[in-house]
């Protein structure tokens, strides 16, 4: 099976709420990658709150993406 993020949630501060095709739910906290490369813009919290989801995982404006597999392994 392929691992996609089904349904995101913004749940406070740089966390987001995330559920997996698995049925799991996981918050995953962003604060951990916004000091790399493009990753910078997630610290801007209008531009955090804007994402949506592409067909596999959480997307920032065609702009930043993560694999679902890491979200994954690296959520709470």
């Amino acid at each position: 099976m392929i691992l996609k993020v089904i349904e995101a949630r913004y749940v406070r501060d740089y966390i987001l709420e995330l559920t997996f095709n698995t049925g799991e739910k996981k918050n995953f906290d962003f604060s951990q990658v916004y000091n790399d490369g493009i990753c910078v813009k997630l610290k801007d919290m209008s531009y955090f709150r804007n994402f949506t989801l592409d067909p596999f995982s959480v997307d920032w404006n065609n702009e930043i993406g993560f694999a679902p597999e890491y979200l994954y392994s690296n959520a709470l």
